[in-house]
């Protein structure tokens, strides 16, 4: 049976998600930004980051485990940009510390920044690449609370914890970007098949026993699948270095579940790291130009029969978004709070 979906644009999607979030206590300027990531996400085709997860904002929203009073402080610069989320949105925190980020990668060739006390940052590809549009080659790191168990294990101790890279492209090119998590599939997936009662594909998760289950209800209650098995496991605990490590943030054992209302703040955070293009091309030498390369490296891989990651997503932003009628029910009667 096909479910029914309704279409928006992406400036009535944008004012819908705004409201809803208003309702729910995010200030003006945080349901805005937020807002303009779901969109983006949803134009990107990535549905699973997208609009569903309106809801769960929400409801953490009004119980307090995303701060709705937020206020992202900038807690140091030197030598490395340090930011305090204040227990909300990790995008306010991100677009604070950016700028101060940027300006130092131009002026110092490479820069870090680090953010502690966030919740979930949505795509952490969409950051990156952001950097990457304004000229910055950037790495960037994210830790979930704890999904997947050690390999040979059942105890969920790490995160899906992606990392992300991004690198400018020539000739007006949208961004290379890579994008992935240490899982075999995203957690989002699975909890989208459990709403929608079908199964997963075996090799996504295991059972709380560590057998193999294509039951998304009993995934979520077991373990998800490392990627290339202890391999992935140990990007997830380079991810928890970067950000708590490093950073300050709650490992992601310590941290409470993005879903749901259980527990308090998920206290988790992101690293980033910029490098100047410019920079680098004055330090290459031996007349290679870093911009021809990465042409020649991403020809190469299309003259192959493969597809240069984030490319084609990027230079081909939907302009028509379909939700699901019964996610936009919802999300309608959350936004009519902030009109009652």
């Amino acid at each position: 049976m096909m479910t029914e979906k309704t279409a928006f644009s992406p400036e009535k999607l944008h004012s819908l998600v705004a409201d809803a979030l208003q309702g729910a206590g995010a200030t003006a300027d945080v349901a805005q930004t937020m807002a303009a990531s779901v969109v983006r996400t949803e134009q990107l085709g990535i549905s699973s980051h997208g609009v569903q997860y309106v809801p769960i904002y929400c409801a953490q929203l009004e119980v307090g485990k995303i701060n709705p009073a937020a206020q992202a402080r900038v807690v140091s610069e030197h030598p490395l940009i340090r930011i305090d989320a204040d227990n909300g949105f990790a995008h306010p925190a991100i677009e604070l510390g950016t700028p101060i980020m940027l300006t130092r990668a131009t002026n110092q060739g490479i820069a870090m920044m680090t953010i502690r006390e966030s919740y979930n940052c949505g795509v952490l590809g969409i950051h990156v690449r952001n950097m990457a549009e304004q000229g910055y080659y950037a790495f960037g790191f994210t830790n979930a609370p704890a999904s997947i168990a050690p390999h040979g294990g059942t105890r969920p101790v790490l995160g899906t914890n992606p990392i992300a890279f991004a690198a400018p492209n020539s000739d007006g090119q949208p961004p290379l970007v890579i994008d992935q998590s240490a899982s075999v599939i995203a957690k989002s997936e699975v909890v989208k098949h459990s709403r929608t009662g079908t199964p997963i594909p075996e090799g996504w998760a295991l059972d709380a026993e560590g057998n193999p289950t294509t039951d998304p209800q009993a995934g979520l209650k077991g373990s998800m699948v490392p990627s290339g098995g202890y391999k992935g496991f140990n990007f997830a605990m380079v991810t928890d270095i970067m950000v708590a490590v490093l950073g300050g943030a709650l490992l992601s054992s310590e941290a409470s579940p993005f879903a749901g209302t259980e527990g308090g703040p998920p206290r988790t955070g992101q690293c980033f790291i910029a490098i100047s293009a410019e920079a680098v091309t004055q330090s290459v030498g031996g007349g290679r130009s870093p911009a021809d390369t990465l042409a020649r490296l991403c020809s190469t891989v299309e003259s192959a029969g493969g597809r240069v990651p984030g490319v084609a997503k990027a230079a081909n932003l939907l302009s028509e978004i379909h939700i699901a009628q019964e996610l936009v029910e919802k999300v309608q009667a959350l936004a009519a709070k902030n009109h009652g």
